[in-house]
């Protein structure tokens, strides 16, 4: 849940997708107008046809619509993909859609969705500093470019200056849609994809709403000295890489997100070059095949682009949003700073730092398990998503500022969190250019903190402790994710297997690659086979085999390590682990591990669903832990 301070606008976002109905301007009858509705068409390029120029392509697509004037059909179009799909939006009748299926090229088409979205103390309370450390260590995020796709930017905030920030790289090719010079070293692209279902995709990305230079700001914002609301919480708001690079990507007007604007935004994202994407956005549990944002980060995964989204406000267990493994999925949590609220509707607040069991877990951070995938244990990790405060494009306290654009807010939602992992992904892609979105998301996961403050394990719902479907892995903690030790790395070939043992077929694992993949070939796995930096397995009462998994660990440490294993066996589960003791003689070589699950007599049978443990591998300077999931297989299940 996200609440907006000291206004009447409320950011409650339901569960849920809802179709929407959208009209056709042209030659056609006010009944047809009527029968339309914006279809997101996925294809395949013929192995026949070759496309040398764009307008081969655009050429290709308009002959799945119906045979009537060009113009008119031009007039159907919304949105042509041409890099994270093959395909298109357009605005289409049940029964074109139905014709289409007879044509060569064409894999699937399906309704569009509406998608709901989902700092002064945050760097210092995540152990970042200046002049020291990993903002130091990896140049506070120099050259690397964030893309968010969100509401839109209020690009002349000073949290956007491009003061101390270097141009941007030679690969950069977005563009920027504002007007004069607006954008900077900074914001180096800002493209608008709202508005194309009505025809009038013509407005700039300015953000209306708030929430889009909110996210941005504490992804990338710069420092600005004196941030505030309503007098407190006084102190300089900065982002997680001050100096990396933004672009904006507005899929957003108010709180609604089509599913076709998102894929169009992701789509530019890939092609202009961005190096992670920041996705606070997301819906309840679908198949990948269905899912725009999985579709879409895939692709992005293939370039070496690291995406991060956000776990969702559900609060309960199985009500995550974005849950494919090749992205990271974040929850939220609360910082050591408490802020009470002196006065409810316009509300004044107090700062106390010193919280000594932060982070809790927020009560509106989405849990596992996966509906999607059981197999892997998601949400990824949990940071800070609770009274974030970060810029914002208008006073929301009347108050009379030295610099008057200085505007921020205090907003709360796992769309707070997932900027924080944005950024720090983005220091961990300067510190280690050459690491791939798989071994950065690793080392986010198997350094993150499960104690808080005190010393104690992490708190969630009721003073209680967290269980993994809360936090993941832990809490983030960039430090020690800038020098993890070992990774497990996954290539984008590795997915296949993957896929192909989530049962989809051909078509659907076509319509998620954009290649084709047989699964007679690649093989099958089962998904907690997947070189993932945790485990989520299923055991029953009737288990009678162990459950056999691999671990491949990439040594990124000192070239000569010895980890010895520590192993916290989950509730009526016995684990064997082969063999006890890795041994590396040299950087980036890779050892494999076995383990074996095995459930006890009558496993689950005493009313607890899940269990829960880890797998560490420890040395003289690292500790890389693996968080274990155990669903028990019950008949309430």
């Amino acid at each position: 849940m996200e609440k907006e301070n000291g206004a009447a606008l409320h950011l409650i976002y339901l569960v849920g997708f809802t179709l929407i109905m959208f009209f056709s301007s042209g030659v056609v009858s006010q009944e047809e107008q009527n029968s339309f509705q914006t279809y997101i068409v996925f294809l395949e390029k013929p192995v026949s046809s070759k496309f040398t120029v764009e307008s081969d392509l655009d050429s290709w697509y308009q002959s799945f619509l119906p045979e009537t004037t060009a113009n008119a059909n031009q007039q159907r179009i919304v949105h042509v993909y041409r890099n994270v799909v093959t395909g298109f939006a357009a605005k289409l009748t049940k029964e074109e859609v139905k014709a289409m299926e007879n044509k060569e090229g064409f894999l699937k088409a399906h309704p569009e969705i509406t998608v709901p979205l989902l700092t002064t103390h945050s760097p210092d309370f995540l152990g970042l500093h200046q002049g020291y450390g990993l903002w130091k260590q990896a140049n506070y995020g120099e050259g690397v470019i964030i893309g968010l796709m969100d509401t839109g930017i209020g690009p002349d905030h000073p949290s956007f200056s491009d003061e101390g920030v270097p141009l941007p790289p030679a690969k950069w090719k977005g563009k920027c849609e504002f007007n004069g010079t607006v954008c900077n070293n900074k914001l180096i692209g800002a493209q608008n994809f709202v508005g194309a279902e009505e025809g009038n995709i013509t407005g700039t990305p300015f953000d209306e709403h708030g929430h889009g230079t909110h996210t941005s700001s504490t992804a990338a914002g710069n420092f600005v000295q004196g941030a505030s609301v309503f007098g407190d919480a006084n102190g300089t708001a900065v982002g997680m890489a001050p100096y990396a690079h933004l672009a904006m990507y507005k899929v957003c007007y108010g709180i609604s997100c089509r599913s076709g604007d998102i894929l169009a935004g992701l789509d530019a994202a890939v092609e202009d070059s961005v190096d992670v994407i920041s996705i606070s956005l997301g819906g309840p549990s679908l198949p990948f095949y269905d899912n725009v944002i999985a579709i879409g980060a895939f692709a992005a995964m293939k370039k070496g682009i690291f995406v991060s989204c956000g776990a969702g406000n559900s609060g309960t267990h199985k009500s995550l949003a974005n849950e494919a493994p090749w992205f990271l999925t974040v929850g939220a949590s609360t910082t050591d700073r408490i802020l009470k609220s002196q006065n409810e509707k316009l509300s004044s607040y107090g700062a106390v730092i010193g919280d000594a069991l932060a982070p809790r877990v927020a009560s509106f951070s989405s849990r596992g398990p996966s509906r999607a995938s059981p197999g892997i244990l998601k949400p990824d990790i949990i940071g800070p998503g609770v009274k974030i405060l970060a810029a914002w494009p208008k006073s929301v306290d009347n108050a009379t500022l030295p610099n008057p654009k200085a505007t921020f807010n205090i907003i709360s939602g796992t769309s707070m969190s997932t900027p924080h992992l944005s950024g720090i992904a983005a220091l961990l892609k300067t510190s280690h250019p050459d690491w791939s979105p798989a071994a950065i998301k690793s080392a986010i996961m198997t350094t993150a903190n499960v104690l808080n403050l005190a010393g104690t394990p992490i708190i969630g719902q009721g003073l209680k402790p967290a269980d993994v479907f809360a936090i993941g892995g832990g809490h983030v903690n960039p430090t020690k994710a800038n020098d993890p030790g070992l990774v497990f790395d996954i290539k984008p070939e590795d997915y296949f297997p993957y896929l192909c043992g989530l049962n989809y077929n051909e078509t659907m694992i076509k319509i998620i690659t954009q290649q084709i993949v047989k699964c007679s070939e690649v093989g099958v796995i089962q998904e907690a086979q997947l070189n993932y930096p945790s485990f989520s397995i299923k055991a029953g009462p009737n288990q009678t085999e162990s459950l056999y998994y691999t671990r491949t660990a990439k040594n990124v440490g000192p070239a000569t390590s010895t980890y010895n294993l520590d192993l916290l066996v989950p509730h009526q589960m016995g684990i064997s682990v082969n063999p006890q003791v890795l041994t590396f003689t040299e950087v980036n070589q890779e050892i494999t591990y076995h383990v074996e699950f095995i459930a006890k007599e009558g496993a689950g049978k005493d009313g607890v669903p899940y269990g829960q443990g880890y797998l560490r591998w420890f040395s003289d300077k690292h500790n890389v832990t693996t968080p274990i999931a155990v669903i028990f297989d019950t008949p309430q299940d």
